[in-house]
């Protein structure tokens, strides 16, 4: 948009520009791209309508400018500085649903309580921390529920939700997993049938099913029932004054309470009409309002960020941008790849920075505005045309043919441009715009921006998508895609049939977007764009549909749709617009029609037209009110009542306004249904044809008849709208007959309300209503005037209020008159009172008459005595008041004494306003007087101020006119005049006292200047001027004299000074004399110094004469000369000391070299030296020694040159470089250090030492022929050889030597050793054998390695093949194992390598698998085998136990360690006959090694009737009880591998074992579940024994079953014991039983309640015996103390 013309991205993410695929990464097929001409360019809109047919179905497409288009950047990049707002990129998709837990765990606390019978635990531990229960549902959700999460393994995706930024292994989702089946699975299912139920239950009130109302009172007083912690409570009748105990917190209204929603948490209302969207009855089950379901804590949104500059903002997108790719450039794919990757959240957290959302009218447009400033490089003429261009942003929404053109306020976004500044990533979320208005977006500059988009056609099934693919996100924020903070992966809408297409946008590229298509994207890097919307006319129906989405989800809308329809219809209306303005017209008539007489139906027969505004032909001039229910802005019409006159709902919520009957209420509307049907005949004429749509718009609006045919019920029967219009009008036209009654009028426009808002059928109810009103408002006006008339005629007060004559003479103009009202003849009688005293007052002020004072007063007093104000009488007051005020202003002036009070003016004023005034007085004469004497003054004084004035003459003047009381300018100027001379003269005097002695000459000078100066502007002459011209001179003198004196002057200057003193005569005084002395001594030295300057003398001469000068206060000549003599010689001498310390020394005296040319340049200026000295010929000595060295150092590079250019033939070295490489080294190492002693910076130095480094490598080189060096020190040489000067590398032998250390370098990496980490293929050593026939330089031992690791791989590969051969069950794990070592260290990379490797990890992660189902024990060798056969013993031990109860014959085993008892101590059970050794029981207290009777734990356990929920046992198996479908899991997994493995073996029978043990385990828990005799003994104890033992984990069926015969034990014992138990222990059990469902024909369950029967009515029994025992008592004392 802005800067120069559009340019492609510059090395840009693309690489290729525009060349690159648009179809991305994603298979995304690309929107369309438009490249319109000229003249095509020349109206955006009508461009856009041509194109629109075919680009709509995409619901985007992109628009490039022509060449020429290239508008300048308007905004200056060094300050402009905006806000951001950060994004978290990874939440735009991959983030729960902000939910509050509270909310979610007394939810789930009730679900527990109410269905299932128990109390949840406090805790859920998931990896050490404590599981939120709330995001783990809300994740699962996410994904479909359990079954579907289970099934598409998506407990990877559902941990990231719970445990954000931490490791996810197979382990911790299979935990996740579990601890959701444990806890939420039953809650899931409990959450999906409410919400079936819910469903059906909404489509049963559409209906209208009677039963449904009655189900909204049930609910709603249940809902009352709750107490602020979710409790119910108990309820009372409430009290008159506190019916609305409850307020909705969208309406504020406590009415309605049968559709009042309250919150089970918070406790707040809302009625259900309310809510956004709103419900059609009350939901089942418990409800929660969105303020408690969402946690602000887990809110999401973009939230603000820090203020940048543009430069600030670069640097931090650049270094983004660096981070995620690096310096080069990445392509589109990798962008839109990685991008998708953090936003389904598989990447981390990544946040990002975006202005967006700019107000242009704030920031500044990036596009040019005729009030913004012009940048210097933009020409005007460019500037201006870009600012009228209809493509500018800025001018877009006002275009001919847009539709807002008719709105009046800036709106954000709309009607002013947005502008967005993005960085990698910064994302716009998928969104459709406000009002599904048409979009344009300007790419200023900068790198692309990607757009994705659904067409507008497929907008239903987009939502359906999102609402499937985030339901958590949609349940807690129904109006999500009105945020713009949610992003979906498009391949997703694309696998769900929604179409989707993408759009690059580069800069100086348009992006359009349709109405209601869905778009959203992200950008490619730093860049700036600007967006606005627009609405052209084929934009108004889906303009509709937005207002109806703002209304379904109460949503503010931007703008009244109504409101601009209504305005285009008026002012903007043309063939272009007709088409689609018609229809939407005639939308909202019908829809207004109908509701009107369903208002009027239902008996709001009350109505009012609102006040028409004061600029109707714009939208939003004026704010309308809006509906408390929808939010909705009420242009057209409204509802409002009586009772709450300041809330306001549209015609569809007129019912949830109050409660009040329906004639409380009015209907309140802007246009009538006549002015309405004329709007849509206005629109329907700019259609020149005639079609089916003209004809159906005809029929429409001829349907006015159903108004005349409306009816509605009265008492007697059904009257229509039309008759009951034709009575009134029979009624109202008597009302003008009889005499004037305002209740009659009052009550005819009261009836006639129902009426006026209608069609056309009505205008004559409405011209009969206005005559009313006409003849209403002029009756009553009649009635108050007269009123006031009479009222202050009686009363005489000047606190009541006149009647004006005009309004007066209105109302007696009315012929005929409107209506019968007495009063007007009585009303004309004062008005003709009144007309003839304005008559006498105009002629009293008329110019041709003069009048008294007295009569004016007189006229004055008449108007006040009467009852009827006439403006005349404030011409008379304003000439009364004047009159006195200049009669008061005559006397003071004459009276007045001071001098000069009076102004000239003031009396002149006087004088002229005594012909305006026309009035006789007696003070006229005494004023003429005073300006007479004033005259004369005046010309007296300009006489004088003529000629020359004299300070006598002036001084005559003004002692005669002392104490004049008028202020005369020309004598206060005559008087300015005197006293300034006389201060002149005074000053003067002043400054001649003592002149001669001042040291501040310059001071004196300065005074007499200004002392002349002052004697200029003087208007009197006077005497002492011409002596203050010579004071001046003689002041100058001494001023020059004194700065002489003080400062060094030259010489002619001194002499000039002495001259001027003679002609002064100031020979005497002493500056004079001290100027004398200065010249002579001057004049000396100049002679002395010219005598050494010409002989070459010593240093000690020159300073001598400089130290004598210093004592001269003068300027000499030749002290310059001397000075630069000593300066250049020294100068010299600084710039030769470290020249001459290198002669004294063996080493520089600084640490920085010295350079040769400096040395040579100094020799050269020591030929221009004044000043004799040795340094000259040392200097010399050692320039001569310089030269000498480079001439050495240049013959052994020389030499260096031709070893380095020496070729290798053969494959061979030649005899004796070694020894020539290293002699040559040593003697260049030697030069180069003498060098170095010299001190100076030689350019043969570095090249001496780039040589030897050279020399040296290649030495290096040369040494890895005879030995097999390691691959690292090959490496560094290789390394070591690019750092090699280019001069010498350049060479043959350095060439050679670098290819054979490179072939070096391949050979030790292909070799398979140990170190190496990366494999490489036979075919790869094969080749670098071939390739050394190339190099030059002999490597034997290497070339033998290659060929032995080629023959280990061939024999490594003939094991593989020969272990693969053999079958399955004779491969062992052992060999593969040893297979893959010898592989790894000696094998090539090859598919064999690769089928080992993956044989190895196939089995190791099933192991892997099997330790964390089975678990492991620390210490053991093989830790899962150990598991396994551990595992199988204790199913030995669950077999052995079942066989045992059965009565098979089996052998003895220890019931702890399923091993043979007889060889070892044990006891046995008196009960159950089960043996254990004394090792497997522990320690056993000494009392029961000597009983004679020995019970086991587990007799014990089910002996005390106990119950433990958590599955503690006394005796249970001691590692982890994995599921039998797991194990079977396991088995299956393993029937693939190539090789024989112990562990499956064993794997296969445990499954085999668990299977018959399961069967069994059924049969048992069946039978005793059915069990409800006295016996318990039926029971075996050894069945429940045997599961213990057993692998199969514990079901819920075998739990109850314990839990059920725990309670009959402890009901046993407490039925048969010797203690008789309480009441409460009866309830307690009895509570225990009803949990545990203990059916009521079991036979304990009986007995209990037998119990409680019999104990209840004994307590009955007992409490009457009570009451009858404390009578006794109390009778017997009150019988003692009457006694």
């Amino acid at each position: 948009m802005g800067k120069g013309r559009p340019r492609a991205v510059e090395k840009g993410v693309l690489g290729q520009s525009s060349s690159v695929s648009l179809s991305g990464s994603l298979n995304i097929p690309p929107g369309p791209v438009y490249y319109p001409t000229e003249e095509e360019f020349k109206d955006p809109l009508e461009f856009i309508n041509k194109i629109r047919s075919e680009a709509e179905p995409y619901g985007i497409c992109r628009i490039v400018p022509p060449k020429t288009w290239k508008p300048p950047f308007a905004l200056d990049k060094d300050s402009f500085a905006f806000p951001t707002k950060t994004q978290a990129i990874h939440q735009l998709q991959a983030r729960p649903a902000s939910c509050d837990s509270k909310t979610f765990e007394l939810e789930y606390c009730r679900f527990l309580e109410d269905h299932c019978g128990r109390k949840s635990k406090k805790r859920v531990v998931f990896e050490g921390e404590e599981l939120d229960l709330c995001k783990l549902f809300n994740a699962v959700k996410r994904f479909g529920g359990y079954d579907k999460a289970v099934k598409e393994k998506k407990w990877g995706e559902v941990f990231r939700f719970v445990r954000s930024g931490k490791k996810i292994s197979e382990c911790s989702k299979h935990v996740l997993c579990q601890l959701y089946r444990e806890h939420l699975y039953d809650y899931e299912n409990y959450y999906s049938e409410l919400n079936q139920k819910t469903g059906r239950g909404c489509k049963r009130g559409m209906h209208g099913d009677k039963k449904s109302d009655q189900g909204f009172n049930f609910l709603s007083s249940k809902r009352r029932r709750k107490n602020h912690d979710g409790e119910r409570v108990k309820v009372s009748k409430p009290k008159e004054e506190e019916l609305h105990d409850q307020i909705c917190e969208q309406c504020r209204s406590g009415l309605h309470g049968e559709v009042m929603l309250l919150c089970d948490r918070c406790n707040k209302g809302w009625h259900i009409h309310c809510l956004s969207p709103p419900l059609k009855q009350v939901p089942l089950g418990n409800w929660y309002c969105f303020e408690c379901l969402n946690s602000d804590k887990d809110c999401f949104g973009f939230v603000p960020g820090k203020r940048f500059t543009l430069e600030t903002f670069k640097r931090v997108a650049d270094r983004a941008k660096k981070k995620w790719f690096g310096s080069a450039s990445a392509s589109r794919v990798q962008i839109e790849k990685k991008f998708w990757e953090i936003v389904e959240g598989s990447v981390g957290e990544v946040e990002v920075v975006y202005g967006s959302d700019l107000d242009t009218s704030m920031y500044g447009s990036g596009f040019p505005r005729v009030n913004d400033p012009k940048p210097q490089s933009v020409e005007a003429g460019v500037w201006d045309a870009y600012c009228a261009s209809p493509w500018n942003l800025n001018n877009l929404p006002k275009l001919q043919g847009s539709m807002l053109r008719a709105v009046h306020h800036n709106i954000a976004g709309v009607m002013v441009p947005w502008l967005y500044v993005g960085m990698l990533f910064s994302s716009f979320c998928w969104h459709f715009e406000d009002h599904c208005f048409y979009s344009m977006n300007y790419l200023h500059w900068g790198e692309p921006k990607c757009w994705y988009s659904v067409p507008g056609s497929k907008a239903c099934a987009f939502e359906k998508v999102m609402r499937n693919s985030l339901p958590d996100l949609f349940d807690a924020q129904p109006d999500l895609l009105f945020q713009l903070v949610t992003m979906l992966n498009p391949s997703v809408l694309q696998e769900n049939g929604v179409p989707v297409y993408s759009v690059l946008q580069e800069p100086g590229n348009f992006v359009i977007t349709f109405p209601r298509s869905f778009h959203g994207g992200f950008n490619f890097g730093l860049n700036c764009a600007e967006a606005v919307n627009f609405a052209p006319a084929d934009w108004l129906p889906h303009g509709g549909f937005g207002a109806g989405l703002y209304q379904l989800y109460h949503k503010t809308a931007v703008l009244s749709h109504e409101e601009l329809l209504c305005v285009v219809a008026k002012s903007d209306c043309n063939s272009k617009v007709s088409p689609y303005l018609e229809k939407e017209l005639l939308r909202i008539y019908v829809k207004e029609k109908t509701w009107r007489q369903q208002l009027w139906k239902n008996g709001i027969v009350n109505s009012s037209p609102i006040s028409p505004r004061k600029h109707p032909e714009y939208v939003g001039t004026e704010e309308d009110p809006t509906c408390i229910i929808c939010k909705q802005y009420l242009y057209l019409s409204a509802v409002v009542c009586r009772c709450r006159q300041s809330a306001f709902v549209c015609l569809e919520h007129w019912e949830h306004l109050c409660e009040c009957k329906p004639s409380e209420r009015c209907l309140l509307y802007r246009h009538t249904l006549a002015e309405l049907n004329d709007l849509v005949l206005t629109t329907d004429k700019y259609n020149s044809e005639e079609t089916p749509q003209n004809r159906n718009l005809g029929s429409q609006l001829s349907c006015s008849d159903e108004l005349t045919a409306l009816t509605k019920k009265v008492k007697g029967g059904h009257i229509t709208f039309a008759h009951m219009a034709e009575k009134w009008l029979l009624r109202s036209c008597k009302i003008f007959q009889i005499q004037y009654s305002s209740d009659i009028y009052i009550n005819a426009l009261k009836e006639a309300e129902q009426f006026l808002w209608a069609g056309s059928e009505m205008d004559p109810v409405r011209d009969m209503a206005k005559n009313l009103i006409k003849a209403r408002d002029w009756a009553e006006g009649i009635r108050d005037c007269l009123s006031k008339v009479e009222n202050w005629s009686r009363h005489c007060c000047n606190n009541l209020e006149k009647v004006r004559l005009e309004p007066v003479s209105d109302l007696l103009s009315f012929n005929p008159m409107p209506c019968n009202e007495l009063g007007h003849v009585k009303l004309k009688g004062y008005a003709e009172e009144a007309r003839m005293l304005i008559q006498e007052i105009d002629s009293a002020l008329s110019t041709c008459s003069i009048v008294s004072i007295s009569e004016l007063e007189i006229l004055y007093r008449r108007a006040c005595d009467l009852p009827i104000y006439v403006k005349e009488i404030e011409k008379l007051v304003e000439k009364i008041s004047s009159t006195k005020v200049w009669i008061e202003s005559v006397r003071k002036c004459i009276s007045e004494k001071r001098p000069a009070a009076i102004e000239v003016d003031f009396l002149y004023k006087l004088k002229s306003e005594i012909l305006e005034l026309q009035v006789q007085l007696p003070e006229t004469e005494l004023l003429l007087d005073l300006v007479r004497q004033v005259e004369s003054c005046r010309a007296r004084c300009c006489e004088i101020l003529k000629g020359p004035i004299s300070v006598k003459n002036l001084d005559v003047l003004l002692e005669e006119l002392d104490g004049f009381p008028v202020n005369i300018l020309e004598l206060k100027l005559l008087r300015q005049y005197h006293c300034d001379a006389n201060l002149w003269i005074s000053h003067f005097k002043d400054v001649l006292i003592n002149i001669h002695e001042r040291e501040d000459q310059g001071n004196v000078v300065d005074e007499l200047n200004r002392i002349l100066k002052d004697a200029e502007l003087l208007k009197i002459q006077v005497d002492e001027l011409p002596l203050v011209e010579v004071e001046l001179k003689k002041a100058c003198w001494r001023e020059k004299a004194l700065k002489a004196r003080g400062t060094k002057m030259s010489l002619d200057f001194i002499q000039q000074l002495k001259e001027e003193a003679v002609v002064l005569q100031i020979e005497r005084e002493k500056l004079f004399v001290d100027i004398s002395e200065v010249l002579e001594a001057a004049l000396c030295w100049e002679e002395s110094a010219r005598h050494i300057l010409a002989s070459e003398a010593q240093m000690s001469d020159f300073e001598d004469a400089i130290r004598t000068s210093e004592d001269i206060c003068a300027i000499l000549p030749s002290l310059n000369d001397v000075k630069d003599a000593v300066s250049m010689a020294k100068s010299w001498l600084k710039n030769c000391e470290p020249f001459l310390a290198s002669v004294f020394s063996a080493a520089p005296a600084s640490c920085s070299l010295l350079k040769v040319e400096a040395l040579k340049e100094l020799v050269c200026q020591s030929e221009l030296l004044k000043i004799s000295m040795e340094e000259r010929i040392m200097l010399q000595t050692v320039l001569k020694n310089c030269k000498e060295w480079e001439d050495n150092a240049c013959s052994l590079l020389q030499d260096a040159e031709c070893l380095f250019n020496m070729n290798l033939f053969g494959n061979r070295i030649p005899d004796g470089l070694i020894l020539k490489i290293e002699s040559l080294v040593t003697t260049m190492e030697s030069v180069r250090n003498a060098g170095l002693s010299l001190g100076f910076d030689y350019r043969e130095i570095p090249k001496l030492q780039e040589a030897c480094s050279s020399l040296r490598w290649c030495n290096k080189a040369l040494s890895f022929c005879s030995v097999a060096p390691p691959l690292e020190e090959v490496q560094s040489l290789m390394e070591n050889a690019e750092h090699l000067p280019l001069e010498w590398a350049s060479g043959a032998l350095c060439s050679s030597f670098i290819d054979g250390v490179e072939w070096l370098r391949k050979a030790l990496e292909v070799i398979p050793l140990s170190c190496n980490h990366k494999k490489c293929k036979l075919s790869d050593a094969e080749d670098i054998i071939t390739e050394y026939e190339r190099i030059k330089v002999p490597f034997p031992l290497m070339v033998d390695e290659l060929v032995n690791a080629t023959k280990k791989h061939e024999s490594w590969q003939g094991q593989v093949c020969m272990f693969f051969s053999l079958k399955s069950g004779e491969r062992s794990w052992s060999q593969l194992l040893h297979l893959k070592e010898l592989g790894m260290a000696d094998a090539f990379n090859c598919s064999e390598l690769d089928r080992v490797l993956s044989e190895v990890e196939k089995v190791e992660k099933w192991k892997q698998y099997c330790e964390d189902i089975v678990g492991t024990s620390v210490g053991d060798v093989n830790p899962l085998l150990s598991a396994l056969l551990k595992i199988k013993h204790s199913l030995d031990r669950s077999l052995y136990i079942y066989d045992k109860s059965r009565g098979c014959k089996v052998r003895g085993l220890c019931m702890w360690c399923s091993s043979d008892y007889q060889d070892q101590e044990f006891l046995t059970c008196s009960t159950c006959k089960d043996c254990y050794h004394l090792r497997c029981l522990g320690p056993i207290p000494p009392e029961a090694n000597h009983a004679t009777v020995y019970i086991c734990p587990y007799c014990r356990y089910m002996d005390s009737g106990s119950v433990s929920w958590n599955g503690d046992r006394p005796m249970r198996f001691g590692g982890k009880r994995p599921e039998l479908k797991m194990l079977r899991d396991l088995l299956s997994k393993s029937e693939d591998f190539s090789v024989w493995i112990e562990e499956r073996e064993i794997l296969q029978q445990l499954v085999e074992q668990a299977l018959a043990c399961k069967a069994w385990l059924a049969e048992i828990v069946d039978h005793t579940l059915a069990y409800h005799d006295r016996d318990l003994s039926i029971v075996s104890k050894k069945h429940y024994k045997w599961q213990v033992c057993s692998i199969v984990r514990i079901t819920g069926n075998l739990d109850r079953a314990l839990a059920r015969n725990a309670w009959r034990v402890r009901i046993n014992k407490l039925v048969e014991g010797s203690q008789k138990p309480s009441i409460q222990q009866i309830q307690q059990h009895l509570k225990e039983g009803l949990a545990l469902s203990i059916p009521p024909e079991d036979h304990f369950w009986q007995k209990l309640n037998e119990l409680k029967r019999i104990g209840l009515q004994w307590a009955d029994i007992a409490k009457k015996v009570q009451n009858m025992l404390i009578m006794s008592v109390f009778c017997r004392i009150c019988q003692w103390l009457f006694d």
